[in-house]
């Protein structure tokens, strides 16, 4: 063998032993160990390898595998293509997710000179990811006869490297700031970079099943909960069962996020974003938070105001400290014993479902097919034990408004990426996570939800190779010709009318359809509900778009229209 082809093959052995089962390529040539390494594995059954020609999509590819379930890792090659790494990194940090970045590096002899695509990679990713430079890892002897073992000869275990891999799936302290959950070895190749003709690598199977890598709930920093201000729960991003729960046993109005995995049960609401600025939500004493919650400016300034006790439990991410002020903040929160007055649950559950019938009025009245109507559709569309991905700006916030709560144990999984609340990488995000559901269960169904602009950011993903693997994805597209959140803000107001278009609204023009026959993507354009019904209910296997034509010129009165019914 080589150095070379030696070290690949033992980052490759040790990722496996880590539970990395999916492992996402961009090609390169300083990366060309890691790519016939991988190939090795992939032949051997031991992960399974995904090829893409750009890295910003591979990365969110190897996010979605991780954030629907999968352990995934990405590996490039050096230069230009690590940075384009660094959105999934990001989003990847700020969310708490465990992906692994694997970069190629030229040997640490270039470094500083102008070697052709040599950059300074050493802990390029700065806090977002935990770091480990690695130079070579030669093979000892082990004891216990298990499998070979690695010694780094430059400093360098094979045990930092696999504390590296496996601490995301430990259980950590919590010191105030959580360390991130990503991690980056930079791994540095020598020439000769391909293996030579021998017998493949004799790879074994990873040792154990990872665990866990939510930070932990101390029992030592546990808050019980007790009945009597007016409370109502508020279900951030990723709050799963525990905020619905704690507000069942409390008897209080839960306030769900679509991917908090808690718009479930009795007591979650479906307008409660429209019901906060009326006289009931004035009253409101307290407010216990589960979660990420990112999505509502009501919420905002719920949370923010000086009348009301928040009650917080801390969520993943290295960005942990909530925004707003916080009157406690524990590891965990336990629902009380003993529920409060049911009049104040009456009260909410009462002026939601009112709410909710003048809505569903003010959309049926319209002429044209609106975006809200829109998400009520693929909302309805999604199966039990499916999955629906869920763009950033405008979709998931028409999704807030329209997605009625579910029964308990219905098994309909949203996610999104809303660590930074960015459209990168939406399309390759949604078909890394209909892989992972792929893989466990191929009847699953997996919907993707987003606008035009955020299709467009990321309409590279479609390009996929013949041999590679393929999912079963239905991807919406709201397609408004531009950017419609903007009429809602600020520079939406008809003083800025002007400049809005060349600015915010961005009008492209691009034939979704044409763009879609490039890549042989099948693709449907519907303009009426009964045509999104219908397409949502026939779908014809593989990665299909729909396209959906809504109107943006009356954006800015309808979501005004909507905000008033409360």
């Amino acid at each position: 063998m080589n150095a070379s082809t030696d070290l690949a093959r033992a980052c490759v052995q040790a990722l496996i032993d880590a539970g990395v089962t999916e492992l996402v390529l961009a090609p390169g040539s300083r990366n060309a160990p890691l790519a016939f390494a991988a190939y090795d594995a992939d032949r051997a059954g031991l992960l399974r390898l995904h090829t893409r020609i750009d890295e910003r999509t591979a990365g969110f590819l190897a996010l979605g595998l991780t954030k629907a379930g999968r352990r995934a890792a990405v590996a490039c090659t050096s230069g230009t293509a690590v940075a384009n790494l660094f959105p999934a990194v990001m989003e990847a940090a700020h969310t708490g997710l465990p992906l692994v970045v694997v970069t190629a590096d030229r040997p640490a002899s270039l470094r500083g000179t102008g070697a052709s695509q040599t950059t300074d990679q050493v802990d390029v990713f700065g806090k977002f990811a935990r770091f480990l430079d690695i130079d070579a890892l030669a093979p000892v002897d082990n004891a216990a006869g298990r499998r070979p073992a690695y010694l780094a000869t430059e400093g360098t275990s094979f045990d930092d490297l696999r504390s590296l891999l496996a601490f995301p799936f430990g259980w950590f302290s919590y010191d105030g700031r959580a360390p991130s959950a990503v991690a980056h070895l930079n791994v540095q190749f020598e020439l000769p970079l391909t293996p030579p003709d021998g017998a493949p690598p004799a790879y074994t199977e990873k040792v154990a099943e990872p665990g866990s890598c939510r930070v932990p709930m101390s029992p030592d920093d546990a808050h019980q909960l007790v009945a009597g201000p007016r409370t109502v729960v508020v279900a951030g991003d990723d709050a799963g069962a525990r905020a619905r729960q704690i507000a069942e046993a409390g008897g209080w109005p839960l306030f769900a996020e679509p991917t908090s995995g808690s718009r479930t049960g009795a007591n979650a609401l479906r307008t409660y974003r429209l019901l906060l600025d009326t006289e009931l939500g004035q009253t409101i004493e307290r407010v216990v938070v589960v979660g990420h919650p990112t999505l509502s400016r009501p919420i905002a300034r719920l949370l923010a105001r000086d009348d009301v006790e928040v009650v917080s439990q801390r969520s993943a991410g290295i960005w942990s400290e909530r925004p707003f002020p916080v009157t406690t903040e524990h590891d965990a929160i336990w629902a009380p014993e003993t529920a409060g007055d049911t009049a104040w649950l009456d009260s909410w559950r009462e002026l939601d479902r009112a709410t909710g019938r003048l809505l569903d009025q003010l959309l049926h009245q319209q002429p044209d097919l609106t975006p809200w109507e829109v998400a009520a559709a693929v909302h309805a569309a999604l199966p039990s034990g499916g999955l629906l991905v869920v763009g950033a700006s405008s979709p998931i916030r028409d999704l807030d408004v329209m997605a009625r709560p579910m029964p308990v144990g219905g098994r309909r999984k949203m996610i999104a990426n809303r660590g930074l609340a960015g459209i990168d990488g939406t399309v390759s995000t949604a078909i890394g996570a209909a892989l992972a559901r792929s893989a466990r269960d191929s009847e699953a169904r997996t919907i993707a939800l987003m606008g035009d602009v955020t299709f467009l950011h990321d309409a590279g993903a479609l390009v996929i190779g013949p041999e590679e693997p393929r999912p079963d994805l239905t991807i919406v597209v709201v397609n408004d010709d531009g950017g419609s959140i903007f009429t809602m803000l600020e520079q939406g107001a008809p003083a800025y009318a002007e400049q809005y278009d060349r600015l915010f609204g961005t009008p492209h023009g691009v034939d979704l359809g044409s763009l879609c026959a490039s890549t042989r993507t099948p693709h449907w354009k519907v303009e009426s509900l009964p045509e999104l019904q219908q397409a949502l209910a026939s779908p014809n296997g593989g990665i299909e778009v729909i396209e959906v034509r809504v109107r943006r010129d009356n954006r800015r009165e309808l979501d005004a229209a909507i905000r008033s019914l409360a």
